[in-house]
């Protein structure tokens, strides 16, 4: 379980799980999620909270660990663009210190 920091004064916390990582991992929710300017706004939490939305509606998105990912981390009432940059921080670390699987053959 990790922790990320949900604002800039350090009064607000969100808990991460593996499961939750390894959710953003298998949908690719990060993925393209950051304009090329690099900067995470209010916007790109906007722009992930609909693409998990639109995921919902597919068969795919009936997927628990999707849903759990939405009511622990997502649409937390605590997070907002400072949280998702953490959450970024966290899955790039998380991501390259667990490397994905090759699928055996």
């Amino acid at each position: 379980m990790y922790n990320i920091q949900a604002n800039e004064s350090g009064t607000r916390s969100i808990n991460v799980s593996d499961e939750n990582l390894e959710t953003l991992r298998s949908f690719s929710l990060l993925q393209f999620l950051v304009d090329s300017n690099g900067i995470i706004t209010e916007q790109s939490l906007d722009k992930l909270k609909l693409t998990i939305r639109s995921l919902l509606t597919t068969p795919q998105g009936s997927d628990k660990k999707l849903l759990d990912l939405c009511i622990d981390v997502i649409y937390h009432r605590d997070m907002k663009a400072f949280g998702l940059k953490n959450l970024i921080a966290l899955y790039n670390q998380w991501n390259a210190a667990n490397p994905e699987q090759a699928p055996a053959e």
